[in-house]
């Protein structure tokens, strides 16, 4: 009996038709391995997942492979987007034993959750160097029934190893400026100044280090980070990372050059590129940083928006080809020069095929290319370039479109939150900041029970069963502390307050270090705690800026103790390996710079507080925080925000209040002068 089938999770659901008796991840499923005295195989994934399906396809499907899986295991299939504490604990053991990781994960354990053996992808026979799926099968079941001894010597070091990578890193003070500098130096090293980005092939966006390097220079002036980030954002907008057509981002480059995507789109990604490109402009002007932020979130609100008012997870890599009528990765996307032609006509076609960069030859499989925007391209009109666009995009949406995987994730809808709310207010877009307030709304109705925790997901309006990890109630907490300062209503303020003080009461060691999951969590072979960023801000770091935000916001010395102490294992990894902790270097940028805190008072029909207000949000200074209201009320109270007590109108104006390390500029009345004190502090 494959037990998948009332799930919520689109992963999940795939498998349920598998002819492999999978259970989801409880306990009664080691109580079977340890009844019937037969290890447990965890295969671990996530729904947008190419390699994923390829594996389901070639193994899980296959009846033969399954009948074996069945007689001699105990399956266990796990969403790792619904369950990233289990999918963490066992990576890490992954990537110790292997040097590598990547999903699927293939882990064989003990019935006590004790792992033996590990892997990603294998395929059906043995092929460039790795074994076939079911001699791994086959060697493990040897091993478990003729060698238990060793099996379980294995078994019990991997998890002594696993213990013994506690991190101490709570005695480290916060970063100083010092440690900023190496970080950049670090990166420097490492940046790809022909092709943007850092590192080779694959190549993944940067998001959290761009984020980082726009803050360095706001805080410092440094032009050589600023040049890192506009340089390799342009690459990335001008490669086939990113949809030419319908916008959004890809996960990410097959190639160095960012020619190729692997096509998923993950609502991670382009919720925090969304806000990167968005701050871009506010730093430059750039039009390409403009249009590229409206166009990824016109993307996410168009594509990943679901009935409820959330956003979905991620779009798939595949989608049918209709020539071949298989699932083929990248079908919804591709062209080739005839297919440009047959949609444009000849005139069109030919400049479209220049203008993206289309090959005879393809520049992806099949002779078909991915659009891109070369920098040689030829010079052509912009009207008669936006009309081709519109045309493309409507002949591509006959095709056969990616499945979408409707589960919402609390962490990053927090996210895309923060984003939307700062591109409705940079752009005056006011759709946007309407459906990132619904989607804070569905967080605090669906995810946030009545004592504030929170959910991790949920799906179709029906919250799930697994309870929200760090990283959630960091991101949500940061988005709406986003929507706070876009839309001025304190309950914003309030819930988040909330999230943070359960960061405060259920994730943090003694010694300000945070763990993945809560206190009360279930029990793993390892209780997770990682400060390294992924694909998105690391729980770590992530509450550690809601936490200082939270605390610019209200004065509360606690929250600003608890980030800074968290932030130490910032000043201990952010010089050796920035690539990997950029959001905690980007909240030390705006430690270090106070945070500003920005109170903007005035009566709400004033196009001069309203005009102020714009001016506070694009001030440049790291992770400053914004109130805006009325002036204080007769009985001395401070409205919704406490920045707000005990600032007084000047001359009857609406008037900024700026202050830094319990030091406040002169209140003003002028959008330039306030514009000047929220501007880069020059060495």
């Amino acid at each position: 009996m494959n037990r998948l089938a009332t799930s919520q999770s689109p992963y999940l659901l795939q498998h349920a038709s598998n002819p492999v008796d999978w259970w989801p991840w409880e306990q009664a499923a080691f109580d079977e391995a340890k009844r019937r005295n037969v290890p447990v195989l965890l295969s671990v994934g996530y729904s947008a997942c190419h390699w994923c399906h390829v594996m389901a396809h070639e193994s899980f499907e296959d009846e033969a492979a399954a009948a074996y899986m069945n007689e001699h295991f105990v399956n266990i299939k796990v969403d790792r987007e619904e369950r990233p504490d289990v999918d963490a604990v066992y990576m890490e053991a992954v990537q110790a034993a292997t040097g590598q990781g990547g999903w699927p994960m293939t882990v064989f354990l003990t019935a006590d959750a004790e792992p033996f053996y590990f892997g990603t992808y294998f395929p059906p026979e043995p092929r460039h160097g790795m074994p076939s799926f079911r001699q791994v099968l086959e060697g493990v079941r040897t091993a478990w029934e003729g060698r238990p001894e060793e099996v379980a010597d294995v078994a019990q070091r991997i998890v002594r190893d696993l213990a013994g990578r506690q991190l101490d890193y709570g005695k480290a003070g916060a970063p100083g400026p010092e440690e900023m500098a190496r970080a950049l130096l670090a990166l420097t090293r490492e940046y790809d100044a022909a092709r943007g980005g850092f590192g080779g092939a694959p190549k993944f966006p940067p998001s959290m280090v761009l984020e980082f390097l726009l803050r360095h220079h706001a805080r410092t002036g440094s032009e050589g980070a600023l040049q890192m980030a506009a340089d390799t954002c342009e690459a990335m907008a001008r490669g086939g990372i990113y949809d030419q057509l319908g916008g959004g981002f890809a996960r990410y480059s097959v190639d160095r050059e960012w020619v190729v995507p692997h096509f998923e789109k993950m609502l991670y990604d382009n919720a925090l590129l969304c806000r990167v490109y968005a701050h871009l402009w506010r730093a430059t002007g750039s039009e390409l940083a403009r249009r590229v932020a409206l166009e990824t979130a016109d993307f996410m609100v168009r594509e990943l928006r679901t009935e409820q008012g959330g956003f979905a997870s991620a779009l798939d890599a595949d989608s049918e080809d209709p020539q071949s009528g298989r699932h083929v990765e990248g079908a919804y996307y591709a062209w080739t020069p005839a297919q440009l032609r047959e949609v444009l006509g000849e005139d069109d076609g030919n400049l479209a095929v220049a203008h993206f960069g289309v090959t005879e030859e393809g520049t992806f499989e099949h002779g078909k290319s991915v659009l891109q925007l070369p920098q040689d391209g030829p010079a052509a009109d912009a009207e008669r370039i936006a009309r081709i666009r519109a045309r493309l995009l409507a002949a591509r949406e006959t095709r056969p479109a990616p499945g979408r995987d409707d589960k919402i994730v609390a962490a990053w809808n927090g996210l895309a939150i923060a984003a939307l709310a700062e591109c409705g207010a940079f752009f005056e877009r006011p759709d946007l900041v309407e459906r990132a307030t619904e989607a804070a709304d569905l967080l605090v109705r669906l995810h946030m029970d009545g004592r504030a925790r929170l959910a991790r997901t949920s799906k179709d309006g029906q919250v799930g069963a697994n309870a929200g990890v760090l990283e959630d109630y960091g991101d949500v907490a940061e988005g709406f502390l986003a929507l706070a300062s876009v839309t001025g209503e304190g309950v914003w303020l309030e819930f988040a307050g909330f999230l943070v003080d359960l960061v405060l009461d259920r994730f943090t060691a003694e010694d300000g270090s945070l763990y993945d999951t809560a206190h009360d969590a279930e029990r793993l072979i390892r209780r997770p705690q990682d400060p390294t960023d992924t694909a998105a801000p690391s729980g770590w770091t992530a509450a550690a800026g809601a936490l200082l935000s939270y605390a610019a916001h209200t004065g509360s010395e606690a929250h600003r103790t608890a980030a800074e102490r968290a932030l130490g294992v910032v000043h201990a990894l952010g010089p050796r390996v920035p690539r990997f902790i950029g959001h905690g270097l980007a909240v030390a940028e705006a430690l270090l710079d106070g945070p500003r805190e920005v109170a903007v008072v005035g009566h709400p029909e004033d196009p001069a507080r309203a005009l102020l207000h714009r001016t506070a949000l694009l001030g440049t200074a790291p992770g400053a925080v914004v109130a805006t209201g009325m002036p204080r009320a007769a009985d001395g109270s401070g409205g919704e925000f406490p920045l707000l007590a005990e600032r007084t109108l000047v001359h009857d104006l609406p008037t900024a209040y700026v202050c830094r390390h319990f030091v406040c500029a002169r209140p003003t009345t002028d959008p330039v002068e306030l514009a000047e004190q929220l501007g880069a502090v020059r060495p």
